[in-house]
């Protein structure tokens, strides 16, 4: 190879690199954004629309060969990553002019199916960049993969960085300028320079758009709606976006989830509103004097905890706008400990904002820790008297990932267990949720966590172990009547008289309710589930899915199983319906997706039959790419659901899977290519007969392996996960470009075609691996991406086979 040729090659996949990097980019900005502008269930289907706009850009190539013929593919590379340029942020901008209403009737959805329409257009111009540059660049397709593959790892990595820079929309013209960089790479390689030179005018023109964003682009349209008063400060990381508005000098009455009927406010206090992604919301308390002087926090049941156990030691899990910390102090807690996964809050509680909430940061008896409460509390050698997890609603934290639904270290009987055995032998682990009086499918779940938690700590009568009281009405005032708070307290040691004599105490003076404690109970569902004997069957009988979320089903807010999932009688939820909502979303979705992937085979088909020149395709190259089309993304998702868990939050899952898959995946299809190609079938198959294997054996050992890592700090978790994931990566990295190579050699005019069903099998992929997940466990999605490794290695035998007996194309093809 010439010098003039290994520059030119060398460009082409800098291009490639940048282009893929670019796309992935965008694909987990959308998710980002999505999370802010739609519910978290729509922001997911980001995901599957990037996949499916891919998938008909390579159907386009297919569609048209002559337009996209290898002569003329050189030049289409640089144009098409010019339209991704150009399409990126116009579509975005076109998405934040729709007013688009996320909800389940005609109108809503359709804003919703106009906007993902929208979206889609410039991955199909990413689609057909990065096909033509597989299917119809002579040389070794290996290169070419590796480069895709790092390129979307490096993405991934560079998405965190952008939003440490920049707020997400103005991190959308970054994309632009990372693909419009893709472009002149392309352009240089074929000495186009008009090409070049409008490549040059974009980057400019987006780095000057990007730079400026935050003046003149701001959110105002949100969750179907406009977004109420001033805004006082704004963020995006890769956690959230948060935002802080109201009046620092107004005063109104006290805020509580769950205030006692028999308080009357005797002062009104300064409150600020701190949104995070436009849905869970917390307030930021101006504090002038002593937390003594907030007496309406006394009256909250969210609190009932601190009258049990006084002068003690407190461990408050997600610190949020600081009213948990300020419970504590305010019944006189000896020390409190305030641990909160998302630095943006904690910078606005203490330091943007400290002055108004009083600096609780700079409190001798009071410590913030910015880190995953799961894994600092296994770390510790100490014990609390309180552990206190007050709505920490994971819908609005896995928002920033999207690429899961909801699932949280935080609600599963590990994490339980985790909790009690940290409390001190008197301690008391408090969760509150909200209580849907009708259907209150949430405390019953938490009162199955609670039961199964304690019996798996050694604990023969969890009965005596458990108190939940209710106030009638919360916080949320669209359901003054039907939605209150419940608040459950599970305990290490048995209650004694003098403790439920003074919860009994209490909710006769404050007008709460005892719903479940051991000497008597309200409802007789609570009973079951507080029962070892009839736990299982009264989990069997729910119409929801109240069954204790483990760590391989984390979905704790989803409580739709997947067959009465178009039962809508049994999805009112109240103020959380959109949790239940979201798995008729998921469902829609799945089938819609899979609408279109019969569309859009049946056009390929019907273009193949009106140009059988360009077919020699086979059943088993078909079975080949849908089988690792489904496999990659099924292991893909599912690793990334067990390592959200592990490491505490869907972004840091995301990053770490999506890198460590990617970069690893991009190594394999390199060094495949200097794998001997000849032979046997079995020699050309076995870089594609070791994936199987290779899966199996991290599949048998990862169960063992994870328990060990939570006690280590996430530095080492997310090593070690990369570490762990890296050898699967690298596997399935070489069984795409070794069967491409296979189909190249006998049929190069196909594998469009075969890009296009490998696009179509990941987008149903993407969606099946969350229902799999979340109707039969993590494990069970992970496993069935490896039975489809297993097919694909049978596939590339019978593939093989036909490549070593030489069958040529026949005369016309």
């Amino acid at each position: 190879m010439s010098p003039g040729t290994r520059g030119r090659r060398a460009a082409v996949l800098a291009g490639v690199f940048a282009v893929a990097a670019a796309t992935l980019m965008y694909e987990i900005l959308l998710t980002r954004i999505f999370s802010v502008t739609m519910w978290y269930h729509f922001a997911f289907l980001a995901v599957a629309a990037a996949l499916l706009g891919m998938t008909l850009g390579a159907v386009l190539v297919q569609a048209r060969p002559r337009t996209f013929s290898a002569a003329a593919a050189p030049r289409h590379l640089a144009t098409s990553a010019l339209f991704f340029a150009i399409g990126v942020p116009a579509t975005f901008l076109l998405h934040l002019a729709i007013p688009v209403v996320p909800t389940l009737t005609t109108a809503g959805l359709l804003s919703v199916l106009i906007t993902y329409a929208f979206i889609a257009v410039p991955f199909v111009a990413s689609g057909v960049c990065i096909c033509l540059a597989l299917t119809r660049l002579p040389g070794p397709v290996s290169s070419i993969y590796a480069a895709d593959l790092a390129g979307a790892a490096c993405g991934c990595l560079a998405t965190v960085g952008a939003l440490k820079i920049a707020d997400a929309p103005a991190a959308v013209f970054l994309v632009a300028a990372l693909a419009a960089a893709g472009a002149g790479a392309f352009a240089v390689a074929t000495g186009a320079r008009r090409a070049l030179a409008a490549a040059l005018v974009l980057i400019a023109a987006t780095l000057a758009l990007g730079g400026t964003a935050a003046s003149w682009l701001r959110l105002t349209w949100v969750k179907g709606g406009y977004e109420r008063g001033p805004t006082l400060y704004e963020r995006w990381n890769s956690y959230s976006r948060i935002r802080v508005s109201g009046d620092l000098e107004a005063t109104s009455p006290p805020f509580g989830w769950g205030l006692s009927p028999t308080y009357r406010p005797t002062r009104h206090v300064g409150q600020l509103l701190l949104s995070i992604d436009a849905i869970a919301d917390t307030v930021l308390t101006r504090l002038d004097g002593s937390p003594a002087a907030l007496d309406y926090l006394r009256y909250d049941v969210t609190n009932l905890a601190h009258y049990l156990r006084s002068d003690g030691r407190v461990l408050v899990v997600g610190a949020g706008g600081g009213r948990d910390v300020l419970s504590a102090l305010a019944f006189g807690q000896r020390h409190v400990v305030a641990v909160e996964v998302n630095e943006a809050i904690l910078d606005a509680l203490n330091h943007v904002f400290g002055a108004y909430t009083g600096h609780l940061d700079r409190r001798p008896s009071v410590q913030f820790v910015n880190d995953e409460a799961r894994s600092y509390v296994a770390r510790l050698d100490q014990r609390f008297d309180i552990i206190q997890v007050s709505f920490i609603d994971t819908f609005a934290a896995s928002a920033a990932g999207a690429y899961v639904l909801t699932e949280h270290s935080l609600y599963t009987v590990e994490a339980w267990r985790t909790f009690l055995d940290r409390l001190s032998p008197d301690g008391i682990l408090t969760f509150s949720r909200w209580h849907f009086h009708r259907f209150p499918a949430e405390i019953w779940r938490l009162v199955a966590l609670g039961t199964t938690s304690l019996l798996e700590s050694g604990v023969s009568r969890p009965r005596d172990h458990m108190v939940l009281v209710r106030t009638e009405r919360g916080a949320d005032p669209r359901y003054p009547t039907t939605v209150g708070v419940g608040t459950l307290l599970v305990a290490r040691q048995p209650f004694s008289d003098r403790d439920l004599a003074a919860v009994r105490e209490l909710a006769t003076r404050l007008g709460f309710e005892v719903l479940l404690d051991p000497q008597a109970i309200a409802d007789p569902i609570l009973a079951d589930l507080a029962s070892p004997e009839r736990l299982g069957g009264v989990v069997a009988r729910s119409a929801l899915d109240i069954s204790p979320p483990t760590d391989d089903r984390p979905f704790f807010f989803h409580t739709v199983p997947l067959g009465r999932a178009l039962r809508f009688t049994a999805t009112d939820q109240g103020n959380v319906s959109f949790n239940t909502t979201a798995v008729l979303v998921l469902v829609g979705g799945f089938a819609l997706t899979a609408g279109l992937t019969i569309a859009c085979l049946a056009g390929v088909i019907a273009v193949r039959r009106r140009h059988p020149e360009h077919g020699a395709i086979t059943v088993a190259d078909a079975t080949f790419f849908a089988a690792i089309g489904l496999g990659y993304i099924l292991v893909e998702i599912s690793q990334l659901e067990r390592l959200t868990v592990v490491l505490g939050h869907p972004t840091l899952g995301l990053v770490v899977v999506l890198f460590a898959l990617l970069l690893s995946s991009g190594m394999g299809s390199f060094a495949v290519g200097r794998w001997p190609t000849g032979g046997s079938s079995l020699a050309r198959a076995a870089p594609i007969m070791v994936t199987p294997a290779v899966l199996a054996a991290f599949g048998a050992l990862t169960p063992i392996a994870i328990p060990s890592l939570w006690t280590l700090p996430t530095p080492w978790r997310i090593t070690l996960a990369v570490a762990a994931v890296a050898p699967i990566g690298f596997a399935m990295g070489m069984v795409f470009p070794r069967g491409l190579e296979m189909v190249r050699s006998r049929a190069p005019a196909a594998t469009p075609w075969l890009w296009a069903v490998n696009g179509v099998a990941s987008v149903l992929g993407s969606l099946a691996a969350v229902l799999i997940s979340i109707s039969a466990g993590i494990s069970t999605a992970f496993w069935s991406g490896t039975v489809a490794y297993v097919a694909a290695a049978a596939a590339a035998l019978w593939m093989g086979e036909r490549v070593t007996r030489g069958h040529p194309p026949r005369a016309g093809r």
